[in-house]
């Protein structure tokens, strides 16, 4: 039934400033991380945009690593990379619940994610949809987060920040100076 299912992918978006991704990716199922990490970077490339890839042990892991690097790096977006596959016990859907969660939680906080985590019944079914020459899920992932810088940018408006900075502080008077003056 689901060659039978039309789909419509949007074009890439196009950019005048650099964009640089975070490719977050669990390579569990090797293979299949493999040729999810190809379509993502084919797709990234495609936009003319460039990418650093990272690996953590899976994808629990997936979303505070996305965290870290978007406190303490300059990433204008992320790629989150990996796959599920569902076994006898219920950890299936903790994984797949509480590694989409975190990407949501991150992603409504203003975070450029694709989510390219593969929740599937078989490895079958992630071969599929891993390929950039079947369902390119990676690919698409590298895409959405491609997008949603677009949008972050079309919108102009950066990040607000909450709290103080911490390379300066408030001296009498209301003026900014050094910290520690």
């Amino acid at each position: 039934m689901a060659g039978l299912e039309e789909h419509h992918t949007l074009p890439l978006p196009a950019f005048s400033e650099p964009v640089k991704l975070l490719i977050v990716l669990a390579p569990y199922y090797r293979a299949v991380a493999d040729d999810l990490l190809a379509g993502a970077r084919a797709t990234i490339e495609a936009a003319g945009a460039t990418c650093e890839v990272v690996e953590v042990p899976g994808a629990l892991e997936i979303p505070p690593a996305i965290r870290i690097a978007d406190r303490q790096s300059n990433f204008d977006g992320y790629v989150a990379l990996g796959c599920v596959i569902r076994g006898e016990t219920t950890h299936y859907e903790t994984v797949c619940n509480e590694s989409s969660r975190g990407l949501m939680d991150l992603g409504l906080e203003g975070l450029c994610i694709g989510n390219g985590i593969l929740t599937v019944e078989t490895m079958e079914q992630a071969v599929v949809r891993a390929d950039p020459g079947q369902q390119d899920k990676g690919g698409g992932a590298a895409a959405a987060a491609l997008h949603l810088v677009a949008l972050t940018r079309r919108w102009g408006r950066g990040r607000k920040g909450v709290g103080f900075r911490p390379d300066a502080i408030l001296i009498a008077g209301g003026e900014e100076g050094p910290q520690g003056a």
